[in-house]
């Protein structure tokens, strides 16, 4: 039942302001009213989407149409927390959402809605900020308490080389030289780049070019790589070799990622992509900083994905779903990422993995 003049006249510039989404079925879930909320949320306007078939604008994830129905049948009503919905075009939200049978017959739902992608993407970067922090006062202490005894084991080794006269037995005082050099140097790298960044104005495109331009010559036109920018960006305020080495750390990763995959199955005939995507991003929350103008840039590839499992830990050193790999290009892009007040955050599904990279653009250090 659609709402009379007199109602729609009464309650909609009340509804019109309301941040919660709001959204009327009637008969067969048919879509009566939707607030600019709901417009929002749904990615539709009401004059579009009036009389469809909420299926025709939401599919059926986590159930949601088929409890609806539900609903409508009962007159029960009920509330989910943090249920996903899946768009048509593919997006998806989560929400909190309450449903309540506004008339019996015919059966008419209110639904009121609640997103929350916003709030549970803020407390997810407070995680990762503080599991940066963590990661980084272990690393420095670990680093502390190996390179103190690798150091005295390095000169005992010294003083032993030229106490001895057979060229065997230096052979092996030799081999504790350069594994001890070897271990200190992998501490080192733990521990990520040891200068202070050196920030100037630079283009955010231009470093993204270089690192496309680095890994053409290295992948030999086995990789297909696309651009998607916005030329729109102003420029950012931030060490460029050092936001060279962050971005190519996760492009290498996802180059031969996708390349050990296409080896190792031989029905993957998909050529391995590598999407660059800028955005500008208006009033972005990063950590627990609010910024006026930021930037997010994607690093997209067609591999096979990354378990749940790892992706909670990708960013400790030593952590790698490569059999090759030694786990620090992700920690040490984090931290770099980290000093330009910016973050790095993961998703992946298989066939598709996304990193993206919040970037502050203020034009001031």
């Amino acid at each position: 039942m659609a709402f009379t003049s007199a109602q729609a006249g009464t309650y909609k510039n009340m509804l019109d302001n309301l941040a919660t989404a709001v959204a009327v079925l009637g008969e067969d879930l048919a879509i009566r009213y939707l607030n600019p909320a709901a417009e929002s949320l749904f990615e539709t306007s009401m004059a579009r989407s009036t009389g469809l078939a909420l299926n025709d604008i939401l599919l059926d994830s986590d159930g949601a149409l088929k409890t609806l129905r539900k609903a409508a049948e009962t007159g029960q009503p009920y509330t989910r927390r943090e249920s996903e919905f899946l768009l048509i075009s593919g997006s998806r939200r989560t929400v909190d959402y309450s449903v309540s049978l506004l008339e019996q017959h015919p059966a008419t739902l209110l639904i009121e809605m609640q997103p929350r992608d916003r709030l549970l993407r803020i407390s997810r970067e407070e995680d990762l900020i503080a599991q940066q922090e963590t990661t980084r006062t272990l690393v420095r202490g670990m680093a502390h308490e190996i390179k103190n005894p690798l150091g005295g084991i390095r000169g005992a080794a010294q003083l032993l080389d030229r106490e001895l006269g057979s060229a065997d037995q230096r052979e092996y005082t030799r081999v504790i030289i350069e594994e001890a050099d070897r271990l200190r140097d992998l501490v080192d790298r733990m521990l990520g780049p040891n200068k202070a960044p050196k920030p100037a104005l630079t283009n955010i495109h231009e470093i993204l070019e270089r690192v496309r331009t680095l890994l053409e010559a290295e992948s030999k036109d086995q990789v297909l790589f696309k651009r998607d920018y916005d030329p729109s960006l102003p420029e950012l305020f931030g060490d460029k070799s050092l936001l060279i080495q962050a971005f190519l750390n996760i492009a290498r990763n996802a180059m031969e990622a996708a390349f050990e995959h296409r080896t190792s199955n031989s029905k993957q005939a998909e050529m391995p992509s590598i999407t660059f995507r800028t955005r500008a991003m208006r009033q972005v929350t990063i950590g627990p900083k609010r910024h006026r103008l930021g930037c997010r840039i994607d690093i997209i590839d067609n591999g096979p994905g990354i378990s749940p499992e790892l992706r909670q830990n990708i960013f400790y050193p030593m952590v790698s779903g490569r059999a090759n790999g030694n786990g620090l290009g992700l920690s040490i892009t984090q931290s770099i990422v980290g000093q330009h007040s910016g973050l790095v955050e993961c998703e992946s599904e298989p066939g598709k993995t996304t990193f993206i990279i919040l970037l502050p653009l203020e034009c001031t250090p």
